[in-house]
């Protein structure tokens, strides 16, 4: 029998739903996503840790799940809230029901709630604390209530998402090391497409230690939470720009932004859907984007570091892209990845490579070897 659920929101308002997944209690900060498909990938997104995620798109769940489209084995999500959630799904990749997936990742879900009204409360209040209830009636909301606002949202989603020990996936060409603050699988894929050989490390790992793998270049990866709350990985950034090629993507725009002596700030509701539009500076060309953050980079605080703004967001105009001046090292705050949304940005990876394989260039220039190298050949024998 199906229960029924309260999301219960910190500035009183009160939305009623009826139970799927998981039937237990969700607190987090609650924000919505607009994209229309890729919910398996949202809610797989380590990015989500300490979020209840509200789906705008009235209809979840119709192309079932499978076992090839999760960004990460452990969802962090806190819960998901839809309009209407497909009980049959329809699609020769599924291989079962959103309503079962999560029942088996132990995340609660409501479904027949007024997500339209939840989301323009949102987007006039901000993104909020509130909670996911299920078995209870309405005139035990008020302590609910009461518990919501006299509780903290969780400042340690990086340590809870970043992985807890270093992991080598091969390849045959540029040695990168990927700093995982969150990382999605979408990342580590587009590097192993290009043959990379990846060295993924846990968030707290010392500039010395990274430099000891001899990378060729460093990826800080996209995570959740507020950029500020990992201080250690700021100083991590700091050491190693101007010491190997750097590419960040979502938090590690912002950490890369921090390091270089900008500043961070929390927008209202945030940027989460597949369908953001990006100006590139340059190019004056518009990327359509997939975005999941609630922190940006202060453009004005830019002004007194060696960082120069390359990308703006067309609908907000807050800062998409950033370039350092001197040293070899960019970011961008949306994913090149996508997973889901646009292919528009992939280019980006091969944007790093590049540049990694100038930065050699320039070393190589200034002095003769006494051996050669063939295209593609590492001394692996001296990596720890």
């Amino acid at each position: 029998m199906t229960k029924t659920g309260f999301v219960i929101l910190e500035d009183g308002h009160i939305l009623e739903g009826k139970s799927f997944g998981a039937e237990k209690k969700a607190f987090g900060e609650v924000v919505f996503n607009t994209s229309m498909s890729g919910y398996q990938e949202v809610l797989s997104d380590p990015s989500y840790c300490g979020q209840i995620v509200t789906m705008t798109y009235p209809l979840m769940g119709n192309y079932g799940v499978n076992r090839d489209d999760f960004e990460s084995l452990d969802p962090a999500i806190h819960g998901l809230i839809v309009k209407e959630q497909a009980q049959q799904p329809s699609n020769w990749r599924s291989e079962g029901s959103l309503s079962e997936l999560l029942a088996s990742r132990g995340i609660p879900g409501l479904y027949d709630v007024d997500t339209r009204q939840l989301t323009k409360i949102i987007r006039k209040h901000g993104a909020m604390k509130g909670m996911m209830a299920t078995g209870i009636e309405r005139k035990d909301i008020p302590q609910y209530l009461e518990q919501i606002r006299s509780t903290s949202l969780t400042t340690d989603q990086v340590a809870q998402v970043s992985t807890k020990n270093a992991f080598h996936c091969p390849g045959t060409k540029d040695r990168i090391v990927l700093i995982d603050y969150g990382c999605k699988a979408g990342i580590l894929r587009e590097l192993t497409d290009r043959h990379c050989d990846v060295r993924v490390v846990p968030y707290d790992t010392h500039a010395e230690d990274i430099l000891k793998l001899r990378p060729d270049g460093v990826l800080l990866s996209n995570g959740p939470g507020n950029p500020k709350h990992v201080p250690q990985a700021v100083e991590t950034v700091r050491a190693l720009v101007g010491q190997v090629p750097l590419f960040g993507i979502c938090l590690g725009h912002q950490l890369f932004a921090l390091a270089c002596g900008a500043d961070t700030h929390k927008l209202t509701f945030g940027h989460r859907g597949a369908n953001h539009p990006v100006k590139d500076l340059q190019t004056n060309k518009i990327m359509m984007t997939s975005q999941n953050h609630g922190y940006a980079v202060a453009r004005d605080s830019l002004k007194q570091t060696p960082l120069e703004v390359t990308q703006l967001a067309v609908n907000d105009g807050t800062v998409e892209g950033l370039k350092h001046k001197e040293a070899p090292a960019f970011s961008v705050q949306y994913h090149p990845e996508a997973s889901p949304g646009p292919f528009d940005s992939q280019a980006h990876f091969d944007q790093f490579l590049a540049m990694i394989e100038e930065h050699q260039n320039r070393k190589t220039s200034h002095y003769t070897p006494n051996f050669q190298v063939s295209k593609g050949e590492k001394d692996y024998a001296t990596i720890s």
